[in-house]
């Protein structure tokens, strides 16, 4: 098969100018019809090779995406995201959207959702300041003030749930719940995502250790006791290991998160 005809300087030229002056507008198929045929017939393209229109919209996706690419790294920096931010970003930007699929409607986590494997973050809602796992990423937006953030849809709740959320504050990778033999790896001072319910709630909230009863037992069941300091009110309590889920840390999947 012959590869396709290149680009002149002067093309190249055209092409940059024309994508720096009207963006993506550039990738319409009729757009790059009418340039590839202004390349063609060109006097300074006699004797070459017509150059195809996909070709020329070819040309205008890549640099597309390596603007967008270029756009979402300076968003980084200017945010101070993590790489693991930063990947679920560049997954936004390109329509990945990290998806799952729903799961049977239930409470997040204290409403024992039990398959969690498949399951990469969660997020705060604004509206009872709580985590919940999310099931997918819908779309992403810069703010005026150069904040970003995701439109996400929680794990067991409709669309009518779905909400915009700060990237920054409110999106993290999950929290994982703790088996009954490690309840060594909880110390005093730690922030834990913690089991917390009442007359008219059962959430899941930020909370700090403060205290820790130890207590010989057996790898079936912790009997420890923890003294929790929630960030929402403040209200202290004591709780049990099932209540309480750790926050990752790089060697959970060093593969993924680098330290900074």
């Amino acid at each position: 098969m012959d590869s396709l005809p290149e680009f002149t300087l002067a093309e190249l030229v055209e092409l940059e100018n024309t994508y720096k002056d009207i963006g993506e507008e550039s990738l319409n198929a009729e757009f790059c019809q009418r340039l590839a045929s202004s390349f063609s017939f060109s006097a300074k393209r006699t004797g070459k090779p017509a150059i195809a229109w996909e070709q020329v919209q070819s040309w205008f996706q890549e640099k597309h995406k390596e603007k967008q690419g270029e756009k979402l790294k300076e968003k980084q920096a200017s945010l101070n995201l993590s790489p693991l931010g930063l990947e679920l970003l560049l997954g936004l930007s390109n329509e990945s959207c990290l998806n799952h699929p729903p799961e049977t409607p239930g409470k997040s986590k204290g409403g024992k959702v039990t398959d969690l494997s498949d399951l990469s973050f969660e997020a705060k809602s604004w509206r009872d300041e709580a985590w919940y796992d999310v099931a997918s990423f819908l779309n992403y937006r810069v703010l005026h003030t150069g904040e970003l953030e995701a439109r996400v849809r929680f794990v067991g709740f409709a669309n009518t749930h779905d909400e915009w959320v700060n990237v920054k504050t409110a999106v993290r990778e999950r929290s994982i719940p703790l088996e009954p033999q490690e309840c060594h790896k909880v110390k005093i001072g730690d922030l834990i995502l913690c089991f917390r319910e009442g007359q008219d709630h059962a959430l899941y909230s930020d909370a700090h250790i403060i205290g820790i009863q130890r207590r010989q037992h057996e790898t079936t069941e912790c009997t420890c006791r923890f003294m929790v300091r929630f960030e929402y009110d403040d209200a202290e309590e004591y709780v049990l290991l099932p209540r309480i889920c750790r926050r990752p840390t790089a060697s959970d999947h060093p593969e993924k998160i680098t330290s900074n």
